[in-house]
């Protein structure tokens, strides 16, 4: 058995990973339930670990180093329609995407994949491009927020460091800065009147957007040093063939009907809506049904200026992992 470090969030698609209900072929895999800020940290920074759940965004970005680090299977920890996560300053003004034109937007770090999306979306479908806008990069929460990778962005986007004792959400609530694209609510917006959301119906928005694309955004992938895949190239099967194991045993939780398996009171409702809306399948693993998905994102990740050239969706997974047998 290959003894194996994992870092990845407590989410309910991995949670068999992580109590041993699901065993990686081949594989004493151990897990660390960390959050993902950390995760990406400690990985992109240090290697720490042998595989670990990452940014799609970072993940993209180092493959244009001169030795890419890391290489990824099609497992998908994260997905999140990010509508919902586009907010504004009630003294800014804004009432339409189209009024983010010109304004200061803030961002905890421009490479992060929730605000290629957004920024991607708002681009679009509302015609705000990146170059629109003037970014600036810092701590959400806690000041001194740097980037993961060194950026080499076009002279033509804006960005720019707050300042080094300030953070977004304070500088969102008091009016420095127009509008916030993140991932996490800032908390501002639950303390205060004065942060609002763009799309206060964001829950129609994005399922407006899902019909009209078909894309669930992928947030977060799965990587495995390169070091470890070169010296066993059959831990990206193993490991991908797990995470799809243990995707099933929550599907399987989300069909059961005889007891609630979560605190939410119409999780089934909730369930049979998205078989409904999306398919029995609607968190897929794989490259075949996340091509456009991934082909969509890669476009926003180049012409956000954070990859000098546009990947395809094959050459970000490992080989061994694009195709399966059939018997």
């Amino acid at each position: 058995m290959l003894r194996l470090s994992l870092a990845c969030w407590d989410y309910d698609r991995t949670r068999a990973l992580a109590d041993g209900r699901v065993q990686p072929e081949g594989i004493d895999l151990i897990y660390l339930n960390q959050p993902v800020e950390e995760t990406f940290f400690r990985m992109m920074r240090f290697a720490e670990f042998d595989a670990s759940e990452m940014s799609l965004s970072s993940y993209v970005a180092s493959l244009g180093r001169a030795e890419p680090p890391f290489i990824a299977i099609p497992a998908f920890p994260s997905r999140y329609f990010r509508h919902s996560c586009i907010f504004v300053s009630a003294k800014s003004g804004i009432k339409k995407p189209e009024d983010l034109k010109g304004k200061k937007v803030g961002v905890p770090e421009y490479q992060m994949t929730a605000p290629v999306w957004i920024r991607g979306i708002l681009s679009d479908d509302h015609g705000v491009k990146v170059t629109d806008v003037q970014h600036l990069s810092g701590g959400e929460e806690e000041p001194g927020r740097d980037e993961k990778q060194k950026l080499d962005l076009p002279s033509t986007i804006n960005l720019k460091p707050i300042p080094a004792n300030a953070t977004l959400s304070g500088m969102l609530a008091a009016g420095e800065l127009d509008a916030l694209v993140t991932a996490r609510a800032p908390s501002t917006f639950k303390t205060t009147d004065a942060v609002k959301r763009l799309f206060p119906d964001y829950v129609a928005k994005e399922k407006d957007y899902y019909k009209r694309t078909k894309i669930f955004p992928i947030m977060h992938t799965v990587v495995i040093r390169r070091d470890v895949y070169a010296k066993n190239p059959w831990v990206a099967q193993s490991l991908y063939k797990a995470f799809v194991a243990a995707k099933k045993i929550a599907y399987d939780m989300y069909a059961q009907t005889a007891a609630m398996t979560t605190m939410l009171p119409w999780t089934s409702a909730a369930a049979e809506e998205a078989r409904t809306e999306m398919g029995e399948d609607w968190w897929p693993y794989g490259l075949g049904p996340n091509r456009h998905v991934l082909e969509t994102f890669l476009r926003y990740h180049h012409e956000q200026g954070l990859s000098k050239r546009l990947f395809k969706p094959e050459e970000l997974f490992a080989r061994e992992t694009l195709e399966s047998f059939k018997v």
